[in-house]
């Protein structure tokens, strides 16, 4: 009669063997995915939505590389924080338009501003103008008290450029993040780009100069409840020296010093950057 003992051994092994197989297959799955999304992301890059001025600009931003990272995926439920004038909204809405959902979370409505009255007027005419390209994107609002950008726990994604440094400029960076943790779902992932301040530097808390530590922009993320999953290179540019008289403005593409050493600032380029994914815990409550 034989012992039970490999009996046991033997299961023990098929089991495990079960198990790498279906790792190697979730492996094979995930990666077919981000091949397939980014064939789409090149096919949007090339589209007639974007000038030739804004593809120009790729090169600096590195929009494929970096929505990858972040995992981007047609069928996600996606928010895009304070799109701006919709550079990046060009390429992530029509990702998402037929599987997923695009949430443009712009800051709240100020009629004593002509910028923002402008700008926001400008993007919704944008989005009406495509509705091939953004028909069913919702506009929500992120503020100094906070908003829900999205339904609390619904979102996959939640992506954010060059906002950061604004939301500490005007003292409410902890509250903008809260929100975003709260609109994600448990396991959802936040991706921040922002201008990465000199190491070492004590942080001004109010980021006067438009850079931020990374350390420091991690610290403050993390107390809201995130957990960093990764950092990437993508947006690295080592000729920024972070020490101009405009601070990051002087670079492009704002160009605040005008005609002033114009192609000295071309030449650098635009700001080094951070490129930061977060999770929110699968524990994590909305």
């Amino acid at each position: 009669m034989r012992s039970p003992r490999p009996a046991a051994g033997g299961a023990a092994h098929a089991s495990g063997a079960s198990d790498a197989a279906g790792t190697a297959h979730i492996g094979e799955a995930d990666e077919a995915a981000a091949q397939a999304t980014a064939a789409q992301l090149d096919r949007i890059l090339a589209g007639d939505q974007r000038s030739a001025a804004e593809r120009a600009r790729d090169a600096d931003r590195h929009p494929k590389e970096t929505l990858l990272f972040f995992g981007l995926r047609p069928q996600m439920r996606v928010v895009e924080v304070w799109p701006g004038a919709g550079w990046y909204t060009e390429i992530i809405a029509p990702l998402v338009q037929q599987r997923g959902r695009y949430f443009a979370a712009l800051p709240p409505a100020d009629p004593q501003s002509r910028f923002i009255t402008r700008e926001q007027q400008a993007f919704r005419e944008k989005l009406a103008a495509r509705p091939d390209l953004y028909g069913g994107a919702e506009m929500t609002t992120l503020g100094p008290e906070g908003g829900d950008v999205a339904p609390p726990g619904s979102a996959d994604l939640i992506v954010t450029f060059r906002s950061l440094h604004d939301w500490m400029a005007q003292g409410w960076a902890p509250r903008a993040l809260k929100a975003l943790y709260r609109a994600l779902k448990p396991g959802g992932v936040l991706g921040v780009v922002d201008h990465r301040g000199k190491p070492g530097l004590a942080q001004d808390p109010s980021a006067k100069s438009g850079y931020v530590g990374e350390d420091y922009a991690i610290r403050m993320i993390e107390a809201a409840g995130f957990e960093l999953s990764g950092r990437s290179e993508i947006n690295a540019n080592p000729r920024d020296t972070k020490d101009y008289p405009q601070g990051v403005w002087t670079l492009p593409p704002t160009y605040r010093l005008g005609a002033q050493d114009h192609e000295a600032y071309a030449a650098i380029g635009e700001s080094d950057r951070f490129t930061l994914r977060f999770v929110k815990p699968a524990g994590g409550r909305s």
